[in-house]
């Protein structure tokens, strides 16, 4: 959720706000005719400037407000306030699995944000990941715009590299995804540099396919 406080203003000194979305009365000049609290008029003379200020802002509060100035005849405008909550996922989730000796590479995308994150944390089961650790192979890229991408890698993993992985932005809720380092003996959904392969499905056909072969 965006944790700024929306600000839509007006010029006049007798302005009111209305909220359109169930036509509440909110302020009057510096009065405030509403129980939230959230909500309050602000100017600062000799400007006239009248600021409809919103605290904590939440998605409900999405929507259109009317500003309205008490002059002959009645002006009014109108500003559509849209309060967006940023959402992190992580590409392949919730489950992977990679050979070992293999590239992890986990992508965690931070979208509908208002502006990048500030940061960027990556978490192996509940501890920080430590770049520089004596384990050795691990980076991370991240790239900040519209959509925020945080790229993982970890070279050559091993069987103590599975485990949760929680992606954690400084302006979003976290992500988590579970990795699973197979020493060879399961051919489940592999990951190969980065892209996963199902090959279980495959395999599961052409054994149904060989069994009706044998049935004609």
């Amino acid at each position: 959720m965006n944790p700024s406080e929306p600000q839509v203003r007006c010029t006049d000194q007798h302005v009111s706000w209305v909220r359109h979305r169930d036509i509440h009365l909110l302020t009057v000049g510096r009065y405030t005719y509403t129980g939230d609290q959230r909500f309050r008029s602000i100017n600062q003379p000799p400007s006239e400037d009248w600021t409809l200020q919103i605290k904590y802002p939440q998605i409900r509060d999405s929507g259109i407000y009317e500003c309205q100035i008490s002059t002959t005849p009645h002006i009014s405008q109108y500003i559509h306030l849209q309060v967006v909550e940023p959402r992190t996922d992580i590409i392949g989730g919730p489950e992977i699995f990679i050979d070992r000796g293999s590239t992890i590479n986990l992508t965690c995308v931070v979208l509908h944000s208002p502006e990048p994150p500030s940061y960027i944390f990556w978490n192996h089961n509940n501890a920080i990941i430590s770049y520089d650790s004596p384990r050795g192979g691990v980076n991370v890229v991240t790239e900040k715009g519209t959509v925020t991408t945080s790229h993982l890698l970890i070279q050559e993993a091993r069987v103590e590299d599975n485990g949760r992985y929680q992606c954690n932005p400084s302006n979003s809720q976290p992500k988590s995804i579970n990795v699973h380092v197979l020493n060879g003996e399961y051919p489940a959904a592999m990951q190969h540099g980065g892209q996963a392969h199902q090959r279980t499905t495959h395999m599961y056909c052409l054994i149904f396919f060989a069994c009706m072969l044998l049935h004609v």
